[in-house]
C-alpha cells in the first residue's frame, strides 16, 4: 500500500517574515537614541551654529553693538575696509609669525620630551607630572605670572644677569622687537606638556617587537626613529599639527592679559583685533567681517595641513 506524503512549505519556512515586534523594538531604540543626543544637539545649535550664522550675516551689514538705528545691508563694504586697514594686516602678520614659530618649536619640543619620558626608568612619572602642570593651570594666571617675570626687575632679567653678567635690563613686553617673542616663549612653555602627552600616547601604541627586530638587525637610534617611530606616529602627527596650528592662530588671552596688543600693535592678532573692534569700539559688523576672514584663514590652513599629512598610498 503506497503512502503519499504531502510537500512541506520549505521555502516559506526558510525565509520567515520579519516580526512586527522586532520592527517596533528597532524604532523604539532609534527614538531613545535621538532623545539622548537631543540636549547636546540643542546646545550645539544655540551656542555654535546660530552664532556662526549670525556672524556671517552681520558681516554684510552696518550693525553696531549699541545703536538705535536699524540694520542696513551694505554688501562687501566691511571686507573692503579690511583691505584698507593697516592694523588688520599688521595683526595678520603677527598671527602668521606666531603660528610659524610656535607650531614647529612646540611640536618638536613636545616630541623630544615624550621620547625622553617614554623610557622605562625610575622618576619618569614625576617628570610627566611636572611638564603637565602648566597645562592644567589657568592661562590667565600663567600670563599674569609671566608678565611680572618679564618686567625690568623681574625674574627673567635677574636670571640673565646671573648667567651672563649683563647689566642691561630689557623691558620685554614694552619693546616692539621683543614683545611678541616673549609671548611665544611663554605660550610654548605653557602648552608643551599637553602635546607631550599626546605624542607619548602615540609612542606607546607602536609595537615593541619592531624595535626588538631592529636591534637584531643592528639598527641605530636614528634608523629606529626614522623607519619605526616616525611612520608609527602618522595619525598622532596629523592631530598635533592641526590642533597646534588652530590654537596658534587663535591667540588672544596671552595678548589681552600681557600687552593689550601693544606696544604699537606689535602683538595684536586677528582674534584680538576682532574683539577690540567689536567690543571696545562697538563695531559689531566690522568685527564679524574680521571673524569671517579668520574662519576662512583657519579653514584653508587646516585643509592644507591635512592634505600635506595625508597617508599616501605606495
Amino acid at each position: 500500500m503506497a503512502v503519499s506524503i504531502s510537500p512541506t512549505p520549505v521555502a516559506a519556512a526558510a525565509k520567515p517574515a520579519p516580526r512586527r515586534h522586532d520592527r517596533r523594538q528597532s524604532r523604539d531604540q532609534r527614538r531613545v537614541g535621538l532623545l539622548m543626543i537631543a540636549p547636546a544637539g540643542v546646545l550645539l545649535a544655540l551656542f555654535f551654529f546660530v552664532p556662526v550664522a549670525l556672524g556671517f550675516a552681520l558681516a554684510f551689514t552696518d550693525a553696531r553693538l549699541i545703536s538705535p538705528k536699524p540694520l542696513e545691508f551694505i554688501g562687501l563694504d566691511n571686507f573692503q575696509r579690511i583691505l584698507d586697514d593697516p592694523v588688520f594686516w599688521k595683526s595678520l602678520r603677527n598671527t602668521l609669525f606666531f603660528a610659524a614659530v610656535v607650531v614647529p618649536v612646540q611640536s618638536g619640543l613636545a616630541l623630544l620630551l615624550a621620547l625622553l619620558v617614554n623610557v622605562k626608568m625610575r622618576g619618569t612619572n614625576i617628570f610627566r607630572t611636572l611638564y603637565f602642570i602648566p597645562v592644567v593651570t589657568s592661562i590667565v594666571v600663567v600670563s599674569i605670572l609671566w608678565r611680572f617675570m618679564y618686567q625690568q626687575d623681574g625674574l627673567v632679567n635677574s636670571m640673565l644677569h646671573w648667567a651672563t653678567g649683563n647689566v642691561v635690563r630689557v623691558d620685554w613686553l614694552n619693546n616692539t622687537s621683543t614683545a611678541l617673542p616673549a609671548i611665544i616663549v611663554m605660550s610654548v612653555w605653557q602648552a608643551v606638556g599637553f602635546h607631550m602627552v599626546i605624542w607619548l600616547s602615540g609612542l606607546q601604541t607602536i609595537p615593541g617587537e619592531l624595535y626588538e627586530a631592529a636591534d637584531l638587525d643592528g639598527a641605530g637610534t636614528w634608523d629606529k626613529f626614522r623607519y619605526i617611530t616616525w611612520p608609527g606616529l602618522r595619525s598622532t602627527r596629523t592631530f598635533i599639527l592641526v590642533t597646534i596650528t588652530i590654537a596658534a592662530l587663535s591667540l588672544f588671552t596671552q595678548v589681552h592679559v600681557m600687552t593689550a596688543g601693544g606696544p604699537l600693535d606689535a602683538t595684536s592678532t586677528v582674534v584680538y583685533q576682532a574683539v577690540r573692534v567689536g567690543y571696545q569700539q562697538q563695531q559689531t559688523a566690522y568685527a564679524s567681517a574680521i571673524s569671517v576672514v579668520f574662519f576662512l584663514l583657519v579653514l584653508t590652513v587646516s585643509l592644507i595641513q591635512r592634505w600635506l599629512t595625508r597617508e599616501r598610498n605606495a
